[in-house]
């Protein structure tokens, strides 16, 4: 087990980015193009149920900026249709209401401290 002091370690910024699976793959590449380090799981949406991948971003500082442009020139919103049962119809008709999905969900964290075991 080998701790990482501050001073030696490049990536100083973690990134948490929730996304749209079918935007996971650009972005990916993106960012390491931009020699980020990325690591990508499978996540899946609590609302709607649709699938999305978290992101795991490890950058220095200075790049944050860029790697916030970059998402959000990667990962697009959308507007999708839910079917949604009319309340005063007789019926259980639905009705299509659009809601707007995508995009990314970031977090970014300072990292004091890491171990590489």
């Amino acid at each position: 087990m080998a701790a990482v002091d501050k001073t030696e370690m490049k990536e100083n910024i973690l990134m948490i980015a929730v996304v749209q699976a079918q935007d996971s793959e650009c972005a990916e590449e993106v960012l390491e193009d931009q020699g980020m380090v990325v690591t990508r799981l499978p996540s899946l949406g609590g609302f709607l149920g649709r699938r999305n991948a978290t992101l795991f971003i490890g950058i220095p500082q200075e790049k944050e900026k860029a790697a916030l442009s970059a998402l959000q020139k990667n990962c697009r919103q959308r507007v999708e249709y839910i079917a949604v049962p009319l309340e005063s119809a007789p019926l259980p008709l639905p009705t299509p209401t659009p809601i707007t999905i995508g995009g990314a969900t970031i977090f970014a964290l300072e990292v004091e401290h890491f171990e590489v075991i």
